[in-house]
């Protein structure tokens, strides 16, 4: 997997977490609820490019 890809996974799951914090302190449920959907489809992708390297060496 290039780096390229690793990083946006990366990004993407603290862009969620950004997300998560700030609906937190506003009191925003749906801005929680995008934050956690966020940060769990970067977690997954994250998962699965480590998954996929595994296999490849």
């Amino acid at each position: 997997m290039s780096i390229a890809k690793k990083i946006t996974h990366k990004a993407e799951a603290m862009k969620g977490s950004a997300k998560k914090t700030t609906g937190r302190a506003t009191g925003s449920r749906r801005l929680q609820a995008e934050g956690r959907g966020d940060q769990l489809k970067g977690n997954i992708k994250q998962a699965g490019a480590k998954i996929k390297d595994a296999f490849k060496h």
